[in-house]
């Protein structure tokens, strides 16, 4: 018993430190014939690292399937004696951390609707203290890094030693072409304050249909994500939630093979060199930018000062509608698109705004 223990415990650490990682499994569990029959065919494809799968499910609303509960536990350690996967689950209260360390789950996830409440993060990280087992955590739904952050401060209070962080996109007004707004920037940012952290991508949750799946993904891997977590159910149209995401085993195995898998970096001196000298075209650029942009500014307190003599509101709409269709146009004959251009003509404005409302009231 103590063999078999370890012999999971060494496989469950390599599943850890791999690069790329991949998880897997339905959003739900179901039955045990759904779970066991998913987890049979993913291992199959040669493709997986851990199982995942759902076994309580925070819903936006009640009425819908919240999970199976506790009862699918004895389900996915029986798909891990078969297949010999480490298994994942979503853990959201203290009770639920021990029923899965009951089930000897191997991996943990705080969930998004966890992690945006400190007091439900607190609470599972109490529970964790004392045990040793790799814990990932899932951005917030609203784009707010300190929450996340503070997510993972307090899982490290606990104790725990191995944390992960998953990107699942976030909550946005207005979106449209994704379930979750992937919002790259703030993944980015979070990786950088914790460049030794693993960090996965959901393109799942992100995508919220299977369509984009795979550029997403591909997305992720291109930015130096370390692995995905992707949903995958035996028959994903008649799923009992989060259908339209969710593929097949077959089809999970084809998206990974034809995934792009990119290294940061190579042991090439004329690549280092080579891209040493576009960086260095990139920061001469960066500092002409700043310069400009100082000089816009200058400009905006004198247009302010003209503004303050003859009592004039600072906000023109008129004018800031003019600003950005030229900016429009002339960042389509340049490459560039509507977003970037939207987003730093807004930083832009709002700089701009401050600037002149510090002579306004001086």
């Amino acid at each position: 018993m103590q063999t078999l223990e370890a012999n999971m415990k060494e496989k469950v650490q390599a599943a850890w430190n791999k690069r790329p990682l991949v998880i897997s499994g339905p959003c739900s569990a179901e039955t045990e014939e759904q779970l066991v029959a998913t987890a049979q065919q993913l291992a199959a494809t040669g493709k997986v690292d851990i199982l995942r799968a759902g076994i309580w499910k925070p819903r936006t609303k009640p009425g819908m399937f919240e999970g199976i509960g506790a009862k699918g536990l004895p389900w996915l350690q029986k798909a891990k004696q078969l297949t010999g996967l480490p298994t994942a689950a979503e853990v959201a209260t203290a009770k639920q951390v021990e029923d899965a360390l009951t089930f000897d789950v191997d991996v943990l996830w705080i969930g998004a609707r966890t992690t945006v409440n400190p007091f439900s993060v607190q609470e599972v990280a109490d529970a964790l203290r004392g045990v040793d087992v790799p814990v990932l955590i899932k951005n917030p739904i609203n784009p707010d890094l300190e929450l996340w952050s503070g997510a993972v401060e307090r899982v490290a209070r606990a104790g725990i030693k191995q944390i992960g962080l998953i990107h699942r996109g976030f909550s946005s007004y207005g979106n449209t072409e994704y379930r979750n707004a992937p919002m790259w920037h703030l993944a980015i940012e979070m990786k950088r304050r914790n460049p030794e952290m693993m960090i996965i991508n959901d393109p799942s949750h992100i995508c919220g249909r299977r369509d984009i799946l795979q550029e997403t993904a591909q997305r992720a891997i291109d930015l130096d994500f370390d692995g995905v977590m992707i949903e995958s159910h035996i028959d994903p149209d008649n799923a009992w939630s989060d259908a339209k995401q969710q593929v097949t085993p077959e089809r999970l195995g084809e998206m990974i093979g034809n995934i792009i898998w990119r290294k940061e970096d190579v042991a090439s001196e004329e690549y280092h060199a080579a891209l040493e000298k576009l960086r260095q075209q990139i920061n001469h650029l960066d500092d002409e930018l700043m310069q400009i942009i100082g000089q816009r500014m200058k400009i905006a307190e004198s247009i302010g000062q003209y503004k303050k003599d003859n009592n004039i509101t600072i906000l023109q709409t008129n004018r800031w509608n003019e600003i950005l269709e030229r900016a429009y146009r002339e960042g389509e004959r340049k490459g560039l698109s509507k977003e970037f251009i939207t987003k730093y003509f807004d930083a832009v404005h709002m700089e701009s705004i401050n600037h002149q409302k510090k002579v306004l009231d001086s």
